[in-house]
């Protein structure tokens, strides 16, 4: 596996079928809902059918999503993608989700800057950037630790329980 996949507890690997019961219980967990845009639950078989077309390349999907996984107990601990991909702008978003039981252990940050040196490194994009409900103070946290710009807020971009919640744009650029 190239280096950019790997860092000293994880590295990311793509889908795999075995990979269907984390998707189901993160997909279908309605409190992470907010953070992402699902609106309904998925079916067993819808993301059966999503995890046997992640073998498509990004340039034909737009999507690039690895799975998470700690090193010394080859454990899958979460999912970081790439979206949104636009090749003729030389950009991506980036999501990153590590699981409830896992988190606090330095597995996102990993996890992004291997995204990062791909992304950059072999993809050759100009930047990357998220878009972070302001409430989501451990998100921020990352993207500014991993040197993510705030550049822009949406005013009450997306609808969380009856109200609107802005958006905090975070980017980074190229070196």
């Amino acid at each position: 596996m190239k280096d950019f996949f790997i860092s000293d507890k994880i590295y990311l690997r793509p889908l795999e079928p075995e990979d269907l019961e984390f998707f189901y219980k993160w997909e279908n967990d309605t409190t992470l809902w907010q953070y992402g845009s699902s609106i309904v639950p998925f079916s067993r078989f819808a993301l059966r059918q999503y995890i046997a077309d992640s073998r498509l390349d990004i340039f034909q999907t737009r999507q690039l999503r690895m799975m998470i996984v700690e090193k010394e107990r080859d454990m899958v601990v979460g999912t970081v993608d790439l979206y949104e991909f636009d090749a003729l702008n030389s950009r991506a978003g980036v999501g990153i989700l590590v699981d409830e039981t896992h988190q606090k252990k330095g597995y996102a940050l990993q996890a992004l800057s291997c995204i990062e040196k791909y992304a950059f490194g072999h993809l050759k994009l100009h930047q990357l950037y998220a878009f972070v409900p302001v409430g989501n103070l451990p998100s921020l946290a990352l993207f500014k630790k991993a040197d993510y710009l705030k550049t822009a807020v949406l005013k009450d971009w997306v609808s969380v329980n009856k109200s609107f919640d802005n958006i905090i744009v975070m980017q980074k650029i190229s070196k």
